[in-house]
């Protein structure tokens, strides 16, 4: 909807704003209007907002509700977002604002509200009460027992509307009962409960339609939608036209009504507000039983007496036996004294007895519907709730022919009228009150002397009914008029065609009687008024009904009913009685009113019906509330909001008011030349006295408005400029701060660069200086550059084969390393267990530097050069004590040096040899030639570099088959003609020790 979304979708946009547009949407409030007594004036309005899709407008707090027969978008959760928490008129009109702020009211104030929704069949009112549900729904607080109420609510809908709706010929979706439902809240605003009453179930709806309705939508939707089993079980047949109830107004199927999608939504909606199986199905099962009832037929015997013959549609009515069942329906009980007679019916009084226990069933039916929802909606927690009434009730109704009906409705309608005009009044004057306005008395049409006619005792027209109903001896609908003519003809709101003068009497027929409601003139046919109202049930009905085998039927006709010989309340006597007690209700709680109006007859959107418009707007009281509203003064709102927007129009209050706001908002209205009688200031708020005052202001405003405009652009256009100004000042200077920054740190890395190169050329030469010296930090980087090198090198110029040794490049000093791993992997791999280990661990020139080999051993053997030098355990030759050595190679022989003494020298020359095990271990055992007893044996050590020694021993001995690897065990001289033995095997643990054998035992891993 385009008018919706520039109003409403805005949500900035205030109330005060639309005023503007009046010209093209009108005027969003019918209190603004200046010529406000005009009927015309409202009527223009009304169109030129329904044509632009705006379907809301206020008569102050009132809302007006134009049906617009098409889906709007305004009714979305944004929609319901944007009015929550919003003060009433800061937002177009909306149904959201009014259930926003009788919500916050309630709230605030902690008191009971309640909101009366009133209008012709087919204007909107139960859509009304839809989205009012809807809202409270998501607005409200949310936990897992409130969402559970909250669903109770929103489905209770559904099911009332199924047994309590019909189709008539102004309403695909007519309320045939009038509603009110209290919702609960807790002190957070949770909807915990609530309570529902209804009034005037059109019963006769059951038994009997006009042409062009339909019966409740619940039969519609159990024949069309119910599952095969279902209708199997109950004795229904798919087709609505096989039973009389419900093709009297010949219009079964309705193409704006989807009967299966309706039943599959009250099935659902069954089960949440807590009915159980068994429950639905008698339910269903009373349903059915009404379709075979009205298909049950009387013929009359040879004494013109009423008589069942062969009827199947018996077995299927609520298990009742058939004998019982037909003598029920065929004679009526009389008690004599203390006698029972049983008078047979006629046939036409079977039928009236047939269709009076129909309604009875159905109308008690719908009472225990209710009952069972309220106690799903009960709220157990006794503490003090605050309550939010919805009031859904059929509006004034004008047919071509009005009946019992429509004056009971009617009569509503006057009831609430009366309440409507005594607490809008009585709100007005606490206002003027509050504020210290004095009040100033409304005319206006006091319908007391309406309602005086219907219900005044003993002379009103429901107290003459009554009294033709109770009277023994023939009473008609035609006596009962003539009693009319006789009580109260010469009151000045009745007439009939007897008592009307000559022009009037053309309009009325002689069963006709005129009231002059306060909203016009309605006609009245007086047939059916007595038995409407009698809406009589014989006796031996309820008794028949007591023999059900269904639950809710015994329910609803308990055998503790008392079989009074008094006759009941009459229909209209009840509905009286339960319209006081719904008046006492409102009274205790705050008003909220929504009128809901029908743009035309024909359902078509886009179309504004100004006759129809007219009545509706008449009858529903509108031009008198608005005369209530505008007897003081049309325009009222709080300082704050009146400074806040229309400040602009003083130079003393623009831009900002230093005072309080009443003392802006006088200084204001002084410059603007209010006269002292188009205004008064009350307390909190500003009255404005005539719409044309307020219009004024606002036009002066929106000139205004354009030359702040401009000002205020000119300021933004010379603030932006220097603001880009200075941006691009202050950009220009970041990069040239960058720039300089940049430019000194490369200038900076450049002379670190050039430090680093002159200490690295230092480090080269240094390194190249200390080449052929062992590694240490003087040359480590010059050495890495080396390998680095040859390594490189290599990887280009690699031979074709591994075998070709001469073909391979000759490596640097420093990669001597490689040949020796090569030479140690020829002796060891795959004959000792840990040599794998051994690989990735590099090869040192020695493991013990010069400082640490005493002085006075290095002057021993300084005319041999020492090649290699590492510590050792060795172990003494009897009793295998470990003790630690230093074991020295030079080139011409090997060395055993404890700390300043050499223990023992071996020529290489008579080295035998070396055996190691094939083991983890890391023993080795230097076999010696040894013919001189005096000489010492063979040695036992132990060595952490067990592989770098041998393979150094080799190369420096040239020898490489002098390394033996053996299993098991290895023989020693311990001297010439002595022998020992050390011993190698695997255990969990590495372990050295002398055995009981004498041996020595080497364990390892």
């Amino acid at each position: 909807a385009p008018g919706v979304a520039s109003l409403v979708g805005g949500g900035g946009l205030n109330m005060e704003a639309s005023l503007t547009a009046r010209d093209r949407v009108g005027i969003q409030d019918f209190v603004l209007l200046d010529t406000y007594t005009s009927e015309t004036a409202c009527l223009d309005n009304l169109r030129k907002r329904f044509h632009e899709n705006l379907i809301y407008t206020y008569i102050g707090t009132l809302l007006v509700s134009v049906n617009p027969y098409k889906e709007l978008d305004i009714y979305s959760k944004k929609q319901m977002d944007t009015y929550m928490g919003v003060n009433f008129f800061e937002l177009p009109p909306h149904i959201y604002a009014l259930a926003d702020n009788a919500f916050r009211t309630m709230m605030s104030e902690f008191n009971n509200h309640f909101i009366l929704i009133s209008g012709e069949s087919g204007a909107g009112k139960t859509e009304a009460s839809k989205k009012i549900l809807q809202f409270y729904a998501v607005s409200c607080p949310s936990t897992k027992v409130l969402n559970n109420v909250r669903d109770r609510l929103l489905l209770s809908n559904p099911v009332l509307e199924a047994f309590g709706n019909a189709k008539t010929l102004k309403n695909d979706n007519s309320s045939r009962f009038g509603k009110y439902m209290d919702i609960q809240f807790d002190h957070q605003g949770g909807a915990v409960g609530g309570h529902i009453l209804s009034y005037l179930l059109e019963k006769s709806r059951v038994v009997h339609q006009n042409h062009g309705e339909r019966n409740f939508h619940i039969f519609y939707q159990l024949v069309e939608g119910g599952e095969e089993d279902l209708l199997r079980w109950l004795g229904l047949e798919r087709n609505c036209k096989h039973y009389r109830y419900l093709v009297q107004g010949n219009c079964a199927k309705v193409s704006s009504i989807n009967d299966k999608s309706d039943w599959k939504t009250v099935r659902k909606a069954l089960s949440v507000i807590d009915l159980s199986e068994s429950d639905i199905e008698n339910l269903f099962g009373i349903i059915a039983s009404v379709l075979h009832m009205g298909n049950i037929k009387f013929e009359a015997d040879a004494r013109g007496y009423a008589m069942l013959n062969n009827n199947q549609e018996m077995q299927w009515l609520l298990g009742i036996p058939n004998q019982v069942l037909q003598q029920g329906l065929t004679h009526r009980k009389i008690e004599a004294k203390s006698e029972e007679v049983f008078s047979p019916f006629s046939v036409d009084h079977a039928v009236y007895a047939r269709d009076a226990l129909a309604k009875a069933i159905y109308g008690r039916t719908f009472s225990w519907l209710v009952n069972k929802i309220n106690e799903s909606l009960a709220n157990m927690d006794s503490s003090r709730k605050t309550v939010i009434g919805l009031l859904d009730i059929y509006g004034f109704e004008v047919f071509s022919v009005n009946s019992f009906e429509q004056f009971c409705i009617n009569y509503c309608n006057e009831k609430l009228q009366q309440l409507f005009i005594e607490l809008t009044l009585k709100s007005e004057q606490e206002e003027y009150e509050m504020e210290g306005i004095e009040w100033e008395p409304v005319p206006y049409f006091n319908n007391k002397i309406i309602c005086d006619l219907v219900e005044e005792k003993f002379r009103g027209i429901i107290s003459l009914l009554d009294e033709e109903c109770l009277r023994p001896g023939e009473a008609t609908d035609l006596t009962f008029l003539e009693k009319m003519e006789d009580k109260i003809g010469g009151h000045p709101h009745f007439v009939t065609h007897k008592l009307a003068d000559q022009k009037t009497r053309k309009t009325l027929k002689r069963g006709d009687f005129r009231l002059l409601h306060y909203a016009g003139e309605v006609t009245y046919c007086v047939v059916g008024f007595l038995d409407k109202n009698n809406d009589l049930l014989y006796r031996n009905g309820k008794e028949v009904m007591r023999q059900s085998k269904n639950a809710i039927i015994k329910h609803c006709f308990p055998s503790t009913e008392p079989d009074s010989k008094r006759r009941p309340e009459t229909v209209v006597t009840q509905f009286k009685n339960s319209l006081v007690g719904l008046t006492e209700i409102l009274m205790m709680k705050e008003p909220w009113y929504v009128r809901c109006i029908k743009p035309n007859e024909a359902k078509q959107p886009g179309h504004f019906d100004d006759v129809l418009v007219r009545h509706q707007v008449k009858y529903l009281g509108l031009m008198e509330h608005l005369r209530v509203r505008r007897a003081g003064f049309a325009y009222r709102r709080k300082y704050e909001v009146f400074l806040q927007r229309y400040k602009p129009l003083c130079p003393d209050t623009w831009p900002n008011w230093k005072g309080t706001a009443a003392e802006g908002v006088r200084c204001l209205i002084k410059h603007l030349g209010y006269k002292s009688d188009e205004y008064k200031m009350g307390r909190t708020k500003i009255f404005i006295r005539h719409p044309r005052t307020l219009f004024a202001t606002e036009d002066a405003f929106q000139v205004c408005k354009h030359k702040l405009a401009t000002r205020i652009q000119a300021k933004y256009k010379g603030y932006k400029v220097k603001g880009d100004y200075l941006k691009q000042r202050e950009a220009a200077t970041k990069i040239e701060t960058c720039w300089r920054g940049m430019m000194a740190r490369r200038e900076r890395q450049r002379r670190a660069w050039a430090v680093t190169d002159l200490l690295i050329c230092s480090r080269f030469i240094k390194g190249f200086m200390n080449r052929h010296q062992p590694a240490c930090t003087d040359n480590s980087e010059y050495l890495a550059f080396v390998r680095h090198s040859y390594l490189t090198r290599l990887k280009e110029n690699l031979p074709k084969t591994i075998l070709e040794k001469d073909s391979w490049l000759t490596p640097p000093p420093i990669l001597q390393e490689l040949l020796l791993k090569a030479q140690t992997s020829a002796l060891f791999k795959g004959k000792k267990e840990n040599y794998p280990f051994s690989v990735c661990r590099p090869f040192a020139d020695t493991r013990i530097c010069a400082e640490d080999i005493s002085i006075k051993v290095l002057q021993m053997i300084q005319h041999e050069k020492v090649k290699y030098s590492v510590p050792v355990v060795k172990y003494d030759r009897n009793g295998f004590r470990p003790r630690l050595r230093q074991l020295i190679f030079t080139q011409e022989a090997a060395y055993l040096v404890e700390e300043a003494k050499i223990k023992q020298r071996i020529d290489y020359s008579s080295l035998k040899g070396v055996s190691v095990s094939n083991l983890s271990d890391n023993f080795l055992i230097l076999h010696v030639t040894c013919d001189d007893s005096k000489q010492k044996g063979d040695l036992v050590l132990q060595c952490d570099f067990l592989f770098e020694a041998l393979t150094k021993l080799s190369v420096i001995v040239n020898k490489q088959n002098c390394i033996h690897v053996v299993q098991g065990s290895v023989r020693f001289d311990i001297q010439p003609g002595r022998e020992g033995f050390v011993d190698f095997k695997s255990g969990q643990e590495s372990m050295v020790y002398r055995a009981k054998n004498g041996h020595l035992m080497v364990v390892s891993l």
